[in-house]
């Protein structure tokens, strides 16, 4: 339930990134295109998806615990997509090997 929580959570900071009019980007794929294109769905999008990473938080733990955990973990990605990004660092093939191996991890240690 973190990972999924995380996921969404990386997914909405980096749709709200990508969108944003002050940041510089390098076109890679098409889905960043995409996403510099159609800014203000992807705004609610992101948002929305904020919203709903914001409750698997609570929900997979207390109120208060997940109110700290969620901001905690917005602040480590928010910080390491505007850092690592620029660098072209982070793509697709990594996020995806770090989510399945979190989710790895999360099912045979709870």
């Amino acid at each position: 339930m973190i990972t999924i929580a995380i996921a969404l959570l990386f997914l909405a900071f980096y749709t709200l990134y990508y969108t944003s009019k002050r940041v510089s980007l390098s076109y890679d794929n098409y889905f960043e295109k995409w996403m510099k294109k159609n800014p203000d769905p992807l705004k609610i999008a992101g948002i929305a998806l904020f919203v709903l990473s914001y409750f698997l938080w609570i929900f997979a733990t207390a109120f208060g615990a997940g109110t700290l955990l969620f901001f905690i973990a917005l602040m480590t990605i928010g910080s390491l997509i505007v850092i690592l990004k620029p660098l072209k660092i982070i793509n697709s093939k990594s996020l995806l090997l770090l989510f399945v191996v979190m989710g790895f991890f999360e099912m045979c240690y709870s």
